[in-house]
C-alpha cells in the first residue's frame, strides 16, 4: 500500500468546518437580507433587486445547504455514514464535490484571472484549498468504503 492509497479522516473534518463556516456566513447575511458573503465582494443594490429570490430566503437556503454539506462530510468518517449505502454516499459526495468545485472554481478564476465578480487572489487560494480538501475527502471515502466492502 502506498501513502496515496491511505484513507485520511482529517479532510472530512476540515470540509465539515468549512461548510459550517459557509453556513454561518450565509446566516449572517440572511439576517440582514443581503446577498453575498462576509469578507467577499460586495453585491450591488441593482444586482440584489434583479435577483430571482428574496435575498433572505436565498441566504437561508444557502445556510441550510452548508449545514447539509457538513453533515455529509462528517458521515464519511462516522459510524452513521457506514450505514448509508455506498452508492448513495458516493452520489451525495459527488454532488458536494461539484458544488465546492463550482464555488471554489469561481473564486479561483476570479481571484487569479479576474472574471469580474470581485474575488481577490487570497480568495482564490481559499477556493483552491477547498477544492483539494473536498477531492481528498471523496478519495478517502472511496478507498475506505472499498476496503470495508471487500
Amino acid at each position: 500500500m502506498t501513502g496515496s492509497d491511505r484513507p485520511r479522516r482529517w479532510p472530512a473534518y476540515v470540509v465539515a468546518l468549512m461548510m459550517l463556516g459557509y453556513a454561518a456566513g450565509k446566516a449572517v447575511l440572511a439576517m440582514q437580507a443581503r446577498l453575498g458573503f462576509p469578507g467577499g465582494p460586495p453585491v450591488s443594490a441593482a444586482e440584489t433587486e434583479g435577483y430571482f429570490l428574496d435575498p433572505a430566503l436565498a441566504q437561508w437556503s444557502a445556510a441550510a445547504t452548508g449545514v447539509l454539506g457538513a453533515c455529509i462530510a462528517l458521515a464519511t468518517v462516522t459510524a452513521v455514514g457506514r450505514r448509508v449505502p455506498r452508492v448513495l454516499m458516493s452520489l451525495m459526495l459527488a454532488v458536494l464535490l461539484l458544488a465546492i468545485l463550482g464555488g471554489g472554481g469561481i473564486m479561483v478564476l476570479d481571484g487569479f484571472i479576474g472574471i469580474g465578480v470581485g474575488w481577490q487572489w487570497y480568495h482564490g487560494v481559499v477556493g483552491l484549498i477547498a477544492i483539494v480538501l473536498a477531492a481528498e475527502m471523496f478519495r478517502s471515502y472511496v478507498v475506505r468504503s472499498r476496503r470495508a466492502a471487500s
